[in-house]
This record gives structure tokens, sequence and C-alpha cells, in this order.
């Protein structure tokens, strides 16, 4: 018969492996493998736009930059749909290992959850982590108008009916016209497009009087003068219009129409996993060869921390949260 002192050793070592299964067994322990691991497989970034617009040409040369440093593919898949949602959706039903990113414009996560019903997931579920890139939207009219600032615009809107045209409700042009709009105590009739360039077409034509519309597609139209440009929202001037001034520059002072591309995860993804996957983002971000490559699209990379993007989220959504209530936009 076994003594006791053996029963107690026994006894101890059983509780010592037991403790060790356990240890093995928790989602800390899984996690902290899952990180050593990672990535073992292709990585992906939804981006919730068509191909080729100006979110998609700036998160290209960046997923290339990323898969050269860690060594396993980076693949950029677009999602369109519902102004962001259907993308933003997926990329917040996927697992958090590090394996699924989502690279949108501020709306589809700092206005879409303010105007509609069901974006499709809890907003809380993804987590901005970067706010990489900030771009702005260039105000342009038809030219029989005759206007060539501001100034003259909002006074005509004082005396007749003029109409904008934007890519959409609850786009950045939506929202940017109906935030000068509100500045200005003025109104203009929206007319809402499936995306900008119908928008740009029916402007040019005159059957639109006005709109907010990124630079990229507004150039060529500027330099033919099948339109004319008035100013860009942002708080710096456009590096692809630098004679324009900025609404700020045109009367209203405190005015800032500037959008932000985040990059966002789902909730819970291993802090170890973020902190080497934004590593390699934020380098590809800050390199001269991506400032470079994104001027085209008038897009300029920024960057910040997890605390930072999380922050400028925030206070995005206060800002446009607070216009879609006031404009009462709802979109279903």
């Amino acid at each position: 018969m076994p003594s006791p002192l053996s029963l107690r050793r026994a006894g101890r070592l059983a509780g010592r492996i037991a403790g060790i299964a356990a240890l093995l067994a928790s989602p800390w322990w899984a996690a902290a493998q899952a990180a050593d691991a990672w990535p073992s497989k292709p990585i992906r970034i939804i981006v919730p736009n068509p191909p080729a617009g100006p979110s998609d040409i700036a998160i290209r040369p960046i997923a290339a930059a990323v898969q050269g440093v860690l060594g396993q593919a980076v693949v950029v898949e677009n999602k369109p749909g519902a102004n962001g949602n259907i993308g933003a959706a997926e990329a917040a039903r996927s697992a958090a290992d590090g394996y699924t990113w989502l690279w949108a414009m501020d709306p589809v996560i700092t206005v879409n959850k303010h105007i509609y019903k069901n974006i499709g997931y809890q907003s809380d579920a993804l987590v901005p982590l970067n706010a990489a890139a900030r771009f702005s939207q260039a105000l342009v009219c038809n030219p029989r108008l005759g206007f060539k600032t501001v100034k003259d615009m909002i006074d005509a809107a004082k005396t007749r009916d003029l109409t904008y045209a934007t890519g959409g409700a609850g786009s950045p042009g939506h929202l940017v016209m109906e935030s000068l709009l509100s500045t200005a105590g003025v109104k203009m009739v929206h007319i809402p497009y499936k995306g900008p360039a119908p928008a740009m077409q029916d402007l040019m034509g005159g059957q639109v009087d006005c709109g907010f519309l990124a630079a990229p597609t507004a150039l060529p139209q500027i330099q033919s003068g099948r339109v004319t440009a008035l100013a860009t929202s942002g708080r710096q001037r456009s590096a692809l219009l630098p004679k324009l001034p900025t609404i700020a520059e045109s009367g209203y002072p405190e005015f800032d129409g500037t959008f932000w591309l985040f990059l966002a995860a789902p909730k819970g993804v291993p802090p170890e996993i973020q902190k080497r996957f934004l590593a390699a983002m934020d380098a590809a971000i800050r390199s001269p060869e991506q400032q470079e490559k994104v001027k085209s699209v008038d897009i300029e990379m920024v960057g910040s921390s997890p605390e930072q993007a999380q922050a400028k989220a925030r206070e995005l959504s206060d800002k446009w949260g607070a216009l879609a209530r006031r404009i009462q936009l709802k979109t279903d």
C-alpha cells in the first residue's frame, strides 16, 4: 500500500499536470501559439470599393511592401456595395486571427452606422488601427453659371434654387457640401448619383449645377474647362490643385472637410499580430516611394498609432453623426 507521503506527492504531480493541460488549452496559450506561427497563410485586405479607385490605388503598393516584409502573400480583395457596408461586414465577421483587415474611407466606419438601420454587423466589431491617409474633395460648378469663388455660389444660393451632384447619399461629397451649406446658412438641392462618374457627366452637361467630387475625378474636366473649380474641402491645399484655395481660405476659416483612409481589423486580433502587421504597414505608408505613388490620386499618406486612429474615428463619428441628424440623413 502506498504511504501517505507517496499519495501526497502523486496528488501534487497530478495537479501540476492538470494545470499544464489547462494552460495549454487556454485561449491565452492558443493565441500565443497563433501569434508565433503568424503568418502561415495568405493575408487579405478588404477594400469596400471597386478596383482602380483612389483608395484601391493607395493600398496596392502598401500591400506589396507588407508582403515583402512578412514573407507571405498579401491579397487586396475589392468588395464594393451598399456604401461600403458589404465589405466592412465581411471584415467584421471574419476571424480575429490577423488574416483579414479592412482598408476603408472613414464614412464606412464613422457615418454609415448613423444613416443605415442595419449595416450588417455591430459597429464595435471593427477596430480602427491606423489613420493612414487623408484626402479632400474639390468643389466644382458648371461654367455657364459664371461662379469663380465659393462666395459666388453661396450668394447665388441665397436668391435662387441651385442643385448639387454627389456620388451618393452619405458619400464624402454629400457630407462636405451639407457641412458647407449649414455653415453658410443656405440650401441647395441634393441630386445623388451611383458614383462620381455619372455625377460628373451630368454636371458637365448642365443637368446639375455644382458638386463636391474627388480631385482625380474632377481634374481632367477642370483642365479642359468643362467645369469650374472653386475650392477644395481639406485644411491643406490639394497637391493636384495647388493654386486652388481651400474652403477655409474662402471665407470660412474654421471649415475642415478632410476625409481619412483607415486600416481596421475585427475586434480581438492578438496584440503581437497587430504589432507586427502595423509595423510593416506603417513603414510602407511613411516611405517616400508611397508618398510619390499616391500623388496622382490626391491622397496624403500620414500614418498613426492605434490610439490616435481610434480617437480620430470617434472625432469623425461625432462630427458627421451630428450632421446626419441635423439634415435627417437616412438611406433606408
